[in-house]
């Protein structure tokens, strides 16, 4: 079967309709046992997903969609951490997510076009978004949470950042390129 690209918005449609019914048939199964009070972050998480199908429908010239797909879809994984644990203040960080879904969005567009520069840009992001994180966390973390194992997750978070910066500006990850020869070590190479 064949899909005729002005055909994508109509199955986008019929697909995020089918999603509803099925959240709310969910709902209705399952309403002794409060569904939609904890997973209600699964309807933006699906809504997410759509653009990773819009993406897949409509081919290489579609890739662009993998990034409002990522922010969307992250966006609903987080919210979905949220409401389950109660712990609304991690938001006062989290933020910071949507930066690290926009690295992946754009990394998940380079795979599926097989650009490897755009690949590479993503995880660049990706590698922001998540210092951002380990930064904000730590200082909000601090500030919101004193007590119980939460005190402990940050600083290790901080530990394991600055390690991996060590680590990777001493070449153990293979991120470095080799240095250049200057212009006196050229002209003295025989080579």
């Amino acid at each position: 079967m064949s899909v005729n690209r002005s055909n994508i918005g109509v199955i986008v449609a019929g697909l995020i309709l089918i999603g509803i019914g099925v959240l709310f048939l969910l709902g209705q199964i399952f309403s002794r046992f409060a569904f939609w009070h904890y997973f209600w972050p699964f309807a933006v998480i699906g809504f997410g997903a759509l653009f990773f199908v819009a993406m897949l429908a409509g081919g290489k010239s579609m890739a662009f969609m993998a990034i409002p797909g990522s922010i969307v879809a992250v966006s609903g994984l987080m919210l979905l951490f949220q409401n389950l644990t109660a712990d609304w203040v991690s938001w006062s960080y989290g933020w910071t997510i949507t930066i690290i879904s926009v690295g992946l969005g754009i990394y998940l567009m380079g795979a599926y076009e097989g650009n490897e520069h755009r690949r590479q840009a993503g995880i660049s992001v990706m590698k922001v978004g998540a210092i951002l994180f380990v930064i904000f966390g730590a200082i909000f973390g601090m500030l919101f949470s004193f007590f119980g194992p939460r005190q402990y997750f940050f600083p290790v978070l901080l530990i394991l950042l600055g390690v991996y910066l060590v680590l990777s500006r001493a070449g153990l990850f293979g991120s470095r390129q080799p240095e250049e020869k200057g212009p006196s070590e050229i002209s003295n190479n025989p080579n």
